[in-house]
C-alpha cells in the first residue's frame, strides 16, 4: 500500500527550532487551527468564534526572539512544563499556552484567571480554561483550547470525524463547546464579551480514498494533513512517533525506522508525511476468519 503526500506549500516555522519543548511551543502557538470556521451543521447553543487565520502566526512573529532564546536556554520553559504530571498531551497543549499568556511583554493579552471553576452550591457547572483582557479591544475573551487527533471517515461529514476513542468525535467535542463550555457570561467582577475555541492539532484523511475526497469548507486546509489506515505501508523509511512527537516530532529521527508494526503515530521525514497507524479491530478479523471458513466449508460440501 503506497502512501502519497500533500503537495501544497504550507508554513510550518515550529520546525526551525532545535528544543523539543520550544519547538511544542512554537506549534502550541503559531500552528494553525483545524478548523478554519465553525460548521453550519452544528447547532449553536452559546456561540462562539474562532480566532482568524493569521492571528497565531502574527504572535508568532512578535514571540520569535524569545523563542530563540528558549531555544537556547530551555530551563525556564522545561520547569514550567514539568510542574505537569500527566502524560496526556491536552494538557501538556494547555500548559504551552499557558506559558505564553504569562509572557505577557509579547502579546497584547492579560490573564485574568486560568482553570476557573463555576461552582453553583455543591453542583460544579464547569471550568473555563482561560479569561483574558484584551489590552487593544478593551474586551474580556474566554478561551477554551483542545488539542484534538481526528481521523476522517465517509464523505467527511462532520459526524464522521473520531479521535482514537470513537467515543471522542470531532461533533461531540463541538456539542461540548456549544452547551456547556461557553455558557457563562461573567465569572466574578469580569463580564465575558468574546467565547473562542482554540483548536489545534492534525487531522487525518483516510488512505483509501483521500485523493477521491472533496474536504469540507469548515475544514482549515492552511496546513498539514496526516493519513491514516489499516494498512502497513510498503515504503520501509517510516519511524514511529513518541507521545510527545505527537505534537511536533523532534529535530532527529528519534527511533529507527520501522519493521514491527503496533498503533500509533509514523513519520515519513523527507516528505514530512504523517501516517497514523490502527490495527483492524481484533473481533472483526475473528468474524471474517470464521466467515471465510464457513464458505469453505460450504464449498467442499457441494
Amino acid at each position: 500500500m503506497p502512501l502519497s503526500s500533500q503537495s501544497a506549500h504550507v508554513e510550518e516555522p515550529w520546525l526551525q527550532f532545535q528544543t523539543p519543548s520550544v519547538r511544542h511551543l512554537a506549534f502550541s502557538l503559531c500552528s494553525p487551527d483545524i478548523l478554519a470556521s465553525i460548521p453550519s451543521e452544528l447547532n449553536i447553543v452559546h456561540a462562539f468564534e474562532l480566532k482568524p487565520q493569521n492571528h497565531w502566526l502574527t504572535h508568532f512573529h512578535h514571540y520569535y526572539q524569545r523563542l530563540v532564546y528558549l531555544d537556547n536556554h530551555p530551563e525556564e520553559l522545561e520547569n514550567f512544563l514539568a510542574q505537569l504530571k500527566s502524560t496526556r498531551l491536552g494538557l501538556r497543549f494547555e500548559m504551552l499556552i499557558w506559558f505564553w499568556l504569562l509572557d505577557d511583554a509579547y502579546h497584547p493579552y492579560r490573564l485574568l484567571g486560568h482553570s476557573i471553576q463555576q461552582i453553583d452550591g455543591a453542583v460544579t457547572l464547569g471550568e473555563l480554561d482561560f479569561l483574558v483582557l484584551n489590552s487593544q479591544t478593551g474586551e474580556t475573551e474566554h478561551w477554551e483550547v483542545a488539542l484534538k487527533y481526528y481521523l476522517g471517515e465517509g464523505h467527511l461529514s462532520l459526524p464522521q470525524w473520531y479521535g482514537l476513542n470513537r467515543s471522542d468525535t470531532l461533533l461531540r467535542k463541538l456539542n461540548h463547546f456549544t452547551h456547556k463550555q461557553f455558557q457563562f457570561k461573567q465569572v466574578g467582577n469580569h463580564q465575558i464579551d468574546r467565547h473562542f475555541a482554540v483548536m489545534k492539532g492534525q487531522l487525518y484523511l483516510p488512505q483509501s480514498s483521500h485523493e477521491n475526497l472533496t474536504l469540507p469548507t469548515w475544514l482549515n486546509q492552511e496546513r498539514r494533513m496526516g493519513l491514516w489506515g489499516t494498512d502497513i505501508p510498503d515504503q520501509q523509511n517510516l519511524h514511529r512517533l513518541k507521545r510527545h512527537e505527537w505534537i511536533c516530532p523532534e529535530k532527529e529521527n528519534s527511533s529507527t525506522f520501522c519493521k514491527w508494526w503496533t498503533n500509533g503515530l509514523y513519520f515519513q521525514p523527507d516528505k514530512a508525511l504523517f501516517y497514523m497507524f490502527r490495527n483492524k479491530p481484533l473481533i472483526s478479523s475473528i468474524r471474517h476468519d470464521c466467515f471465510q471458513t464457513l464458505i469453505e466449508k460450504q464449498h467442499f460440501i457441494t
